[in-house]
């Protein structure tokens, strides 16, 4: 089997011939120690690596080609240093945004996952209805800037590939929180529900409009929504109103990808998701990642509790990758039942944190691969 096809096995509960080895990967300051630590210099590809190093057999090489459509608001707002202070810098982001972050990162940080950022949100672009109209005219699904000149020859590359291919948008309660603010939104979805549920169905709409598009002429293996929407032992809304406000758009785009023969539709959400599992998978999902061990998650459990409804990707406590030695042997045996009974892709819990060695992350990815069964 491929990458492609393992991924696809796994995910709806049926059996590859070994369970993808993703054990996750480290960010600018985890590898900046893993230098220190062992990681040769000239090392660029850490992964095929650390492969070599445990005995595992290389990863494929494939050229691999991005569909290149573009989701996200066009045009995006202008990245800019606002202010300098004491050790932080006031910038604006991309998506309007204005933060506040330490001065030893830059704007690049808020644009991609380069490192772990911590920001104060000063300020969000969409405080009024006059905002709003502003920023909705950015999400046009027919602006021809989406689709990359060379869409016709990427999608004849795509047909005949080996590696998977995903589509990642970002869910409704994730996108009206980048509008409006994780509170504002909150406060919005009471005191003025009619609004919240303008912006979501227009949102929706536009995905809907978007994606078909897309589909008529590529089927990627995966479409994640990512819709981080809940804290440590809680969701930030509940499973009543995530069925009120979001379901109808989550079910909607459901019914889209699996139209179009789309074998994996996935939810990312940090925090602990156990209550919202069966509203995901009323709306439609398969899969669920990355499964937050410190947010009170226990992925066992939920294998056992909802059963070949839900696969999952992650699930490994970053935590216990960190103390290493006897802890992270316990944390495989204690997924080691997931994995067996199926729908499971174990890795790290989120992205792998400069806490965890070098030496202590080899020997968990030997541990992995054991289990998963490449070694």
């Amino acid at each position: 089997m491929n990458e492609r096809e393992r991924f696809i096995e796994v995910m709806n509960h049926r059996r590859p011939d070994r369970v993808p080895f993703a054990p996750g990967k480290g960010r600018e300051s985890t590898l900046k120690a893993w230098h220190s630590q062992g990681l040769p210099a000239e090392v660029t590809d850490y992964p095929a690596y650390v492969r070599e190093l445990i005995g595992m057999e290389p990863a494929p090489k494939y050229e691999s080609v991005d569909h290149g459509v573009d989701f996200l608001m066009i045009p995006q707002f202008e990245e800019k240093v606002i202010e300098r202070r004491p050790g932080t810098l006031v910038v604006q982001d991309w998506k309007g945004n204005i933060c506040e972050i330490s001065d030893q990162f830059d704007v690049r940080y808020l644009r991609s996952a380069i490192d772990f950022v911590t920001r104060t949100w000063l300020k969000c672009p969409v405080e009024s209805r006059a905002d709003w109209a502003d920023m909705a005219r950015r999400y046009n699904p027919n602006d021809p800037a989406r689709f990359p000149a060379d869409w016709a020859s990427r999608c004849a590359a795509l047909m005949n590939r080996q590696y998977v291919s995903s589509i990642i948008i970002s869910g409704p309660f994730w996108q009206l929180r980048e509008w409006l603010g994780f509170e504002n939104l909150c406060m919005l979805l009471l005191d003025d529900p009619d609004f919240a549920a303008e912006m979501i169905r227009f949102y929706e709409q536009y995905i809907a409009e978007l994606l078909t598009r897309v589909l008529r002429d590529f089927v990627p293996d995966h479409v994640l929504v990512s819709e981080d929407m809940a804290y440590k032992e809680k969701p930030m809304i509940s499973p009543d109103m995530a069925r009120k406000f979001l379901l109808p758009t989550w079910r909607r785009w459901a019914d889209i990808c699996r139209s179009a023969g789309v074998p994996v539709y996935e939810i990312d959400s940090d925090g602990y998701v156990e209550s919202l599992i069966p509203v995901w998978i009323d709306a439609g999902f398969i899969a669920n990642s990355p499964v937050e061990v410190a947010a009170g998650n226990d992925l066992p459990k939920f294998s056992r509790t909802f059963g070949r409804r839900m696969a999952y990707r992650g699930g490994v406590d970053k935590r216990e990758m960190a103390r290493g030695g006897q802890y992270i042997r316990a944390e495989i045996d204690r997924l080691r039942p997931a994995i067996d009974a199926g729908g499971y892709i174990p890795g790290c819990d989120h992205g792998v944190p400069a806490d965890v060695s070098w030496p202590n992350y080899v020997d968990y990815c030997r541990l992995l691969a054991r289990a998963t069964g490449w070694l």
